[in-house]
């Protein structure tokens, strides 16, 4: 049993608790998720299971698309609405304000990544050093805002300004920091209140299924979900692939997925040193496969 699930996550659980629920219903344990969805976000994760769990950092390296809500004139030690509140404040800001500020963080900054966050440091996650009250040098690292927009009408409430805004990303980009950073810009504090993830790569919200409905059935061949040139083996060259031997590239191609009669049996990468064709994922079972 080897594919892809493309999941709707419910708001209120883990990506963890996703992939457990989905190993229970399909029977096996060999299932991981593509990116991590905080509990209070919503939308597209997309689940791996079998042999396609090696194809997990293929896809996680996508881009993605967020629409997210901002409250700003409010703190919180975990940057959401769901974390500890350190300042509340008055927070009016004016639409042209804030169109202003989003656009001028397009394109690629150094983002400080959250405090509780999985990202280690010194071999620990960084959540558990903020859980017991450690303080430590946060990571920075570059992350591409490819697109930002404002949507909908501005709400004014209790003296705060709420909006939301959609945005696609690079890989390792943390919309909590982004909506910090995009508070700090405005000269005050801010926190996420609602997350929902429209886009992961080519896979849409709309082609999504809710938890409740995963079976096989709607389980999507490997082959279906990647985006790079494929091609069926033919005879001359089958015993060489099945052995992961290299091949000279008379495709002109970077990257191959092999097929054997209708079954993705392994990608193969160009290695420009030698102009060679090598494997990079094999997928199918066997002592044949790397």
């Amino acid at each position: 049993m080897n594919g892809v699930f493309i999941i709707d996550k419910p708001k209120g659980i883990t990506s963890r608790d996703v992939v457990n629920k989905i190993s229970k219903v399909i029977g096996t344990k060999k299932v991981g998720h593509t990116g991590t969805l905080d509990p209070l976000a919503t939308g597209v994760l997309v689940v791996c299971v079998g042999v396609a769990t090696k194809l997990v950092d293929e896809l996680t390296s996508m881009d993605k698309e967020y629409i997210a809500t901002v409250t700003l004139g409010i703190k919180t030690d975990t940057l959401d609405i769901e974390g500890k509140v350190e300042e509340d404040i008055s927070s009016i800001k004016t639409k042209d304000e804030i169109v202003k500020c989003l656009n001028s963080f397009k394109g690629i900054y150094s983002q400080e990544v959250p405090k509780y966050s999985a990202i280690k440091v010194n071999g620990r996650k960084l959540y558990e050093y903020a859980r017991e009250g450690i303080d430590i040098e946060l990571p920075k690292r570059d992350v591409n805002i490819k697109e930002i927009e404002l949507m909908n009408d501005i709400i004014y409430d209790n003296n705060k300004t709420i909006f939301s805004f959609r945005c696609c990303v690079s890989k390792g980009t943390y919309i909590r920091s982004l909506i910090r950073d995009i508070a700090t810009s405005l000269n005050t504090c801010g926190i996420m209140t609602d997350l929902r993830r429209t886009r992961q790569g080519n896979f849409k919200i709309e082609d999504s299924i809710s938890l409740d409905d995963v079976n096989v059935n709607n389980l999507i061949d490997i082959k279906d979900v990647l985006d790079i040139d494929k091609i069926e083996l033919t005879s001359d060259i089958e015993k060489k692939v099945l052995n992961g031997c290299p091949l000279n590239n008379i495709y002109g191609k970077d990257k191959i997925l092999f097929i054997l009669n209708g079954t993705p049996v392994g990608i193969y990468k160009l290695d420009y040193d030698s102009n060679l064709l090598k494997p990079y994922k094999m997928l199918r079972g066997g002592n044949l496969w790397h």
